[in-house]
């Protein structure tokens, strides 16, 4: 074979060979069933996939708890007398337990009172998913100071009387209405829709859906008295 055929040889082998790589690298770019295909969108997805807790968690209303049954914004006209800002307000109520968050609100230090007399903070604290019906200083202040000052000197009848606007469930608006057996054994019952609930007939929900850590609170111009 002379210089020029083997050369001729050689280039007409080259050019086979560009054209089979080229012609490969085609299919790949294109074939459903690339490796490089395949392996590009996985971290797009695994980035979004990723993400999406964050964008969830971001988007809550801050305070909420995960899981929980959890509505709209409280309602009702008292709610403006709830401090705007500190541990008295709804943010911050949202961060502690039922007991603790009344504590630091100003409507409920009546309450409060009771509460720590009848020895039940740390049994509300540690409560889950309960519906607290929390009466103000008001509601309160409608008992007589002598029968107050009876009911507060005798644990076994003020245990009785708060556990009665404790709900073991917790309720939000759309849930509240209908009869409700009560930690203390007898029902109380919740009329209303809306942003509109009275108690038993008479104690009207002032400001409602209130965010704590373990409750659900609905504060209520009247204290409820259990019927036995």
């Amino acid at each position: 074979m002379t210089v020029t055929h083997r050369r001729r040889h050689t280039a007409a082998a080259l050019f086979a060979a560009t054209a089979l790589t080229f012609g490969l690298g085609a299919c790949g770019s294109n074939g459903s069933g690339s490796s490089s295909t395949a392996a590009a969108p996985a971290p797009s997805s695994s980035a979004s996939v990723a993400a999406a807790p964050e964008t969830a968690a971001a988007a809550a209303p801050a305070g909420t708890a995960t899981g929980a049954a959890m509505s709209g914004q409280p309602f009702g006209a008292a709610c403006t007398a709830v401090p705007k800002d500190g541990a008295g307000s709804f943010t911050g109520m949202a961060k502690d337990p039922v007991a603790t968050a009344a504590s630091n609100n100003p409507l409920l230090s009546t309450l409060v009172t009771a509460v720590k007399q009848a020895g039940l903070v740390d049994t509300l604290n540690s409560a889950q998913n309960i519906t607290v019906f929390a009466p103000t200083n008001d509601a309160f202040a409608k008992i007589p100071k002598a029968t107050l000052d009876a009911v507060l000197a005798d644990k076994d009848k003020l245990t009785k009387i708060l556990t009665y606007h404790v709900v073991p469930q917790r309720l939000d608006p759309t849930a509240l209405t209908g009869a409700r057996k009560t930690l203390a054994g007898d029902n109380l019952t919740v009329t209303g829709s809306g942003q509109d609930f009275t108690v038993n007939g008479n104690a009207k929900v002032l400001c409602g859906d209130v965010q704590t850590a373990n409750a659900t609170v609905y504060i209520v111009d009247t204290v409820l008295m259990p019927a036995s």
